[in-house]
């Protein structure tokens, strides 16, 4: 890639955990196959959210890696490449794609794959705080993390021991921004999937996608175990 092409195209990054790995906390709610069909229903549009965006290459990162059918599925239908996260906790594993990322862009985004209100014109905002002389763009969560980290540049410390999944994330972060001396931007925050109180605020098309599958709500056999959290948190 060119100098000039670099400074003009920006990755986005989707972070991904394989269904049946993610929205544990859904399934006293929807059942096991609910949850993975609103998880894969949720991936598919934050993935449309960034082809749609036309800022660069979109980029499916996989948890725990890429072997999925449905992570072959998306590459197959949305013409997005895959890319293991690797071993760490969350921090290195996002380290690690945009060390990835910026030796080919002047700039890349990295979103998670719950979020319903995700459009493409909120990822071009982002790219356009960075393209503007923004270090750091963030769009916060509700919940107290983030569903979007966009760099310009990097540094492992700004990951490094973050307490993800609780509410100092997004504080903790803003003082590692201000330690590093970056300028950072912060877009409106957005609201993810997280818990069964969430399912409420989803639009109709995509209570569609697992209430079919959602017979084994009550199941005895469902773990209520809250293992995971939604965003990049």
């Amino acid at each position: 890639m060119t100098a000039s092409a670099a400074d003009t195209v920006c990755p986005v990054m989707v972070f991904a955990k394989a269904p049946g790995e993610a929205k544990t906390r859904l399934i006293p709610a929807l059942g096991a196959a609910g949850a993975g069909a609103l998880h894969r229903r949720l991936v598919m549009h934050c993935l449309r959210a960034a082809r749609d965006s036309r800022l660069g290459p979109v980029e499916l990162w996989c948890a725990p890696d890429t072997s999925d059918p449905f992570f072959r599925e998306c590459e197959r239908r949305l013409g997005i490449s895959l890319w293991a996260q690797g071993e760490g906790d969350l921090g290195a594993r996002m380290q690690r794609a945009f060390e990835s990322a910026l030796v080919h862009a002047a700039r890349a985004i990295l979103i998670g794959s719950d979020i319903p209100a995700l459009s493409a014109q909120y990822l071009r905002d982002a790219e356009r705080a960075l393209a503007g002389g923004d270090d750091v763009v963030i769009g916060p969560a509700e919940d107290g993390g983030y569903v979007l980290v966009g760099l310009s540049h990097g540094d492992p410390e700004l990951f490094r021991g973050i307490p993800w999944g609780g509410p100092k994330v997004l504080p903790e972060t803003r003082r590692r921004i201000a330690a590093l001396g970056w300028r950072l931007s912060e877009l409106p925050a957005l609201w993810d999937v997280d818990r069964p109180e969430d399912l409420e605020r989803l639009p109709q098309e995509m209570r569609e996608s697992f209430m079919p599958a959602a017979g084994g709500v009550g199941d005895p056999n469902a773990s209520g175990t809250p293992r995971n959290r939604g965003g990049l948190s």
